[in-house]
């Protein structure tokens, strides 16, 4: 078989390019400002949104506006540019518990079994949906604040890693850092 020519494997390259998988969109929330001046009040509106691609990339972003709509696209512009990757074990729950921090918020997250479904309120629950995560267990500590939430989750997010991960950055096997459960059983006998 022959090659595809140089310009035809470009043309089909340059289309896979721009071809942006299909994001989920999750609103968090919408809050209404009101700037006080001489004739009255101006209302604004502050969003924030969660943009995630179902297979390990989300990001969040916040966006003001003085219509909705413009508040919303904002965000949504703000959370793609700062989307992150997070390992997923089996693609369907992270690979260890984990605990993030922004100011006054603390967030927990533990990885599940097969079923449990997402047990996670309000910012951190449109985090995981739009993440693809399918079972985990999220507690937040400290803060209901949506802002402070999503910005806690993420920085939990940004600490996990892969078991492979780990492995290349201690420079050992991958079954050397999970550690083999008959070979535990083993050494205890």
């Amino acid at each position: 078989m022959a090659k595809p020519a140089k310009s035809e494997r470009r043309d089909r390259e340059r289309r896979e390019r721009e071809a942006e998988p299909e994001l989920i969109e999750k609103l968090v929330g919408i809050n209404r400002v009101a700037k006080v001046v001489k004739g009255g009040k101006r209302f604004g509106f502050a969003a924030i949104v969660v943009v995630g691609d179902g297979k390990g990339r989300v990001g969040h972003g916040a966006g003001k506006a003085r219509e909705v709509p413009e508040a919303i696209r904002k965000a949504t512009e703000h959370a793609k540019r700062g989307m992150i990757r997070v390992p997923l074990r089996e693609g369907r729950t992270l690979h260890h518990d984990v605990t993030g921090h922004f100011g006054a918020g603390r967030v927990v997250l533990r990885a599940a079994d097969p079923g449990t479904g997402i047990i996670a309120g309000g910012p951190v629950r449109a985090i995981f949906e739009a993440l693809g995560v399918n079972d985990v267990v999220a507690k937040s500590v400290g803060t209901s604040n949506p802002h402070n939430m999503i910005r806690a989750a993420f920085d939990a997010l940004n600490h996990c890693s892969s078991p492979r991960s780990v492995a290349s950055r201690r420079g050992k096997k991958v079954s050397d850092v999970i550690g083999r459960k008959d070979a535990a059983a083993e050494a205890r006998e």
